[in-house]
């Protein structure tokens, strides 16, 4: 599969350290990281990822309000949006596709399964 440039918004820094080991093992993707919905946000327009990965919970802009802001603006809102999140209850997972988010991986999430996931979610097909 072409390489992919991913960008991974969540305020925790072992998260982001975890995600950017199993993208190198899996699939040579390349993750960039933001620690706010706000620095996200101005990352996402300036480096047009090819997807988003974006937590639930963060202080300041949660991920709803930050998604919703990506979906506003024209340099960020065709850009596919997956949350990765501990919040599974049935209605924060219905909330979060009727808000326009394309999946939601439960944290803790599979290492091993990580990028298999965020593949099926978004369509992507692998060379291999």
């Amino acid at each position: 599969m072409a390489s992919k440039l991913i960008l991974f918004i969540d305020d925790e820094e072992d998260i982001q350290t975890l995600v950017s080991f199993c993208f190198d093992l899996e699939v040579g993707w390349q993750l960039i990281t933001a620690s706010s919905g706000k620095e996200g946000i101005a990352v996402a327009e300036e480096k047009q990822p090819d997807a988003i990965l974006l937590d639930v919970m963060m202080p300041e802009l949660d991920g709803l309000q930050t998604l919703e802001k990506l979906q506003n603006n024209p340099k960020t809102q065709h850009i596919p949006v997956i949350f990765i999140t501990a919040k599974v209850q049935a209605s924060d997972r219905r909330s979060f596709y009727n808000a326009g988010a394309k999946g939601v991986i439960t944290k803790p999430f599979d290492s091993l399964t990580l990028t298999s996931q965020i593949m099926g979610f978004l369509g992507w097909q692998t060379n291999k």
